[in-house]
């Protein structure tokens, strides 16, 4: 087995985030500022209490998942109750890139950031393709 693979590690939360965060600065400068705006939270699994909430059973079933109002329902009279935030699940996330192994995770957790972004911009899937071109849709 090469040297490489002995040594690899598995990205901690904290170089999720990193990732994450790089891909929203990356973002076209039309989006950057926006995009900005909305959390970030990167846990390792779905907490069960919001699992629970969207009927979800399987906590590996879930890579991301948007929280809040998309910016296409918003109005200027609203008044925001809970903040924007992009959850990002790295154990969910690295078994997809194990098993696309066709990515690296870098591209994983920019894929799914840009596909959480969407549902707070409201994009559609020609849209996350101009943003995502290495993402086969």
């Amino acid at each position: 087995m090469p040297d490489a693979l002995l040594s690899a590690t598995a990205p901690d939360l904290e170089m999720i985030e990193r990732i994450a965060r790089a891909t929203i600065a990356d973002l076209p400068a039309a989006h950057k500022v926006m995009a900005a705006a909305v959390s970030v939270t990167v846990m390792d699994f779905i907490p069960e209490d919001l699992m629970a909430e969207i009927g979800l059973e399987d906590p590996f079933a879930l890579t991301g998942l948007y929280t809040g109002l998309p910016m296409p329902e918003k109005s200027t009279v609203d008044q925001a109750n809970t903040t924007d935030t992009i959850w990002l699940f790295r154990r969910p996330i690295l078994d997809e890139w194990c098993l696309r192994g066709d990515v690296t995770v870098q591209q994983m957790v920019a894929h799914v950031t840009v596909h959480e972004l969407a549902h707070h911009f409201g994009w559609s899937d020609e849209d996350i393709a101009k943003i995502d071109k290495t993402w086969d849709y």
